[in-house]
């Protein structure tokens, strides 16, 4: 398992386990409480659900109880660690607010992250500057946002492409997310230089929905997502979708299913790599040509110049 598991995906495991165990051995919730001393079924139907970050005395207990062999004791008590602790990242999530915590838990330990966006640069790729007018403009939605805070989180959450064993990272963007959206000019052109930039890094694709594109079918996505897949395939994948007040998390295989469907049909439908990096140098005023895969680390090292240094 990579240092950094996700605390929220191992939660959803841990619970889907004990629950499995307990169903196998025909325990009713209030069985299992009443052996342990438990006031109320709600508390074990949390950590079923993956719904709270579970105790480890609380686990160790429900392992004793379904009397599991070592093996898989030792297994579970890994998982639950990591689902209590997220392995250096609880100083991190403590600073963030529950919308950034969310997508930072789901995005720690991941192998493969796809973000679509219709309308704004996704929060791993925005330079500090869109990012505080991107906060600035939710809050006047949000009261009691702190802007400073929640840019802060963004930057941290950012660190994940820069770890050690970064994430396959794509962004699906429609077109529409190259305009300004009334951004000031150098707020703007400095976050299209930052797109390039990052597009040239081996483990980050760009890819851009022209304004015709049509999918498979027509089918169109209906809200902004993101998805997320781990090494350990026992761990759950997951979706999450954005709304303007919540976001909806997304583990059931039927749903998945869906949207990894809907994903490849928006890569097939999507300019490649390099004709959407052009793209993106075109709207920064850029006169170029198509030019083959390796060329492009020449335009990207050329944007970067007018992009101050990210920390490492």
């Amino acid at each position: 398992m990579p240092m950094s598991a996700s605390p929220v995906v191992r939660r959803v495991r841990l619970g889907a386990e004990l629950r499995r165990i307990r169903r196998r051995q025909s325990l009713t919730l209030e069985a299992v409480c009443g052996r342990l001393g438990w006031a109320s079924t709600s508390k074990l139907s949390r950590i079923e659900l993956g719904q709270s970050r579970p105790d480890l005395a609380d686990v160790l207990d429900l392992l004793d109880v379904y009397e599991v062999p070592p093996g898989q004791r030792d297994e579970l008590i890994v998982i639950a660690r990591d689902a209590a602790t997220g392995r250096g990242w609880s100083r991190a999530l403590s600073e963030m607010g529950e919308r950034q915590r969310a997508y930072a838990e789901l995005e720690a330990g991941a192998a493969r992250i796809v973000e679509y966006q219709p309308a704004v640069v996704p929060g791993l790729l925005q330079t500090p500057a869109y990012a505080r007018l991107r906060v600035t403009a939710g809050a006047l939605l949000h009261e009691g946002v702190d802007v400073g805070a929640d840019v802060r989180a963004r930057a941290m959450r950012q660190e994940v492409l820069r770890r050690a064993d970064p994430p396959r990272y794509t962004a699906l963007l429609d077109e529409r997310v190259c305009d300004p959206g009334g951004a000031p000019a150098d707020v703007w052109r400095d976050q299209l230089r930052h797109l390039v930039a990052l597009a040239e890094r081996p483990h980050i694709t760009v890819r851009l929905l022209s304004r015709d594109a049509a999918p498979h079918g027509g089918v169109h996505p209906l809200a902004a997502f993101s998805y997320y897949a781990y090494p350990d395939p026992a761990d759950p994948r997951t979706v999450l979708v954005e709304t303007l007040t919540t976001d909806l998390r997304l583990v059931a295989e039927a749903d998945l299913a869906c949207y990894e469907r809907l994903i490849d049909w928006l890569l097939a439908a999507a300019l490649s790599e390099d004709e959407s990096v052009e793209l993106l140098a075109r709207r920064l005023g850029s006169a170029l040509v198509p030019r083959p895969r390796e060329p492009r680390h020449a335009l990207a090292a050329e944007s970067r110049e007018a992009v101050a240094p990210e920390p490492h």
